[in-house]
């Protein structure tokens, strides 16, 4: 059921990022991985839930290790959380979700069984689910449009390997929908920010020549083939913030060419992480007529970071 999302009478609109949480039947990890899901809504109550990506696992496991039998059951029970509570959210897929046992269609349609979803199938000719949210102010109007890609999950061009990437048709279609919802503004355009799964390639180039804010600590996992949808970003002018997942150990954000390229935090027990690396999630805060977003994290034991460390790339760090 589609719900209006919209600034609060404090002027906020604030939003979680939970990614990559892998769940598959229930069991141990997955309940740490929704004690950690309660903690944070709980305490941070925001507007809207993001999940960009890999919410289930349904890929090849190794031998001992718990399977995904039915993808159905374990996307009901990850969302459960935010169900619950009654808080509108919103689903890209990632690589893992339907690897097996379920198609992309089959599992939009467990997706939309939800009441407080606000995720959309998208446009029939694009591949995967692609779609735009507004969030309205105070007074009614659109005031930030939010934009979900599916980044698809491994190349099918047997001349290119590893994972997939935004297809020109989905740059097309973002393109245009930016200029559909800004269309009759005197010129300037609605603040953005756009969620998907798997990083751009660009999420290196800002590690490697900015000031980031965070770890890396794993390779930037982006396709090979760089398909100009960043160029595309900076040519549609709106969107401010970009936000993926797919890097379980990686959680930086930095500035290219004035949009901020964020990891979310791995928020997921079902999957690879690192000793001393908690899992958590990201918070992202818009007010209403202050540019920019405010961000921050929140660990699975209540610990906010407000701050996280400086990457200066000409140091080496």
């Amino acid at each position: 059921m589609s719900r209006r999302l919209a600034f609060r009478e404090d002027g906020t609109f604030t939003i979680v990022q939970f990614t990559d949480l892998h769940w598959k039947d229930g069991q141990e990890e997955d309940q740490r991985t929704r004690a950690l899901m309660e903690q944070v809504l709980d305490t941070e109550r925001p507007d809207l839930a993001v999940f960009t990506g890999d919410v289930i696992y349904t890929g090849e496991v190794a031998p001992g290790e718990p399977e995904c039998e039915s993808p159905e059951q374990a996307f009901r029970e990850a969302v459960a959380s935010v169900e619950e509570r009654g808080i509108p959210w919103a689903f890209v897929f990632g690589n893992h979700d339907t690897e097996q046992r379920i198609t992309r269609e089959e599992l939009m349609q467990v997706v939309l069984q939800h009441r407080h979803t606000v995720s959309e199938p998208g446009p029939n000719h694009l591949p995967g689910s692609n779609y735009a949210l507004q969030v309205a102010d105070r007074e009614g109007n659109s005031a930030v449009n939010l934009y979900f890609l599916d980044s698809g999950s491994y190349s099918t061009n047997p001349n290119v390997g590893g994972y997939d990437w935004i297809r020109r048709e989905q740059i097309h279609w973002l393109a245009a929908e930016s200029d559909r919802l800004n269309d009759g503004k005197d010129g300037s355009k609605l603040p953005a920010l756009a969620f998907f799964h798997i990083p751009l390639p660009e999420y290196k180039e800002v590690w490697d020549t900015r000031i980031c804010y965070g770890h890396k600590q794993e390779q930037v996992c982006s396709p090979v083939l760089n398909s100009g949808m960043f160029a595309a970003l900076l040519e549609m002018g709106d969107v401010i913030g970009t936000f993926c997942g797919h890097d379980h150990i990686n959680d930086y954000m930095g500035n290219l060419y004035g949009i901020s390229l964020c990891y979310g935090r791995a928020s997921g027990h079902n999957t690879y992480g690192k000793e001393g690396f908690p899992r958590g999630a990201r918070l992202i805060r818009l007010t209403e007529g202050r540019p920019g977003f405010e961000t921050w994290l929140r660990l699975e034991d209540g610990t906010p970071i407000m701050e996280q460390p400086a990457h200066h790339p000409e140091n080496g760090q």
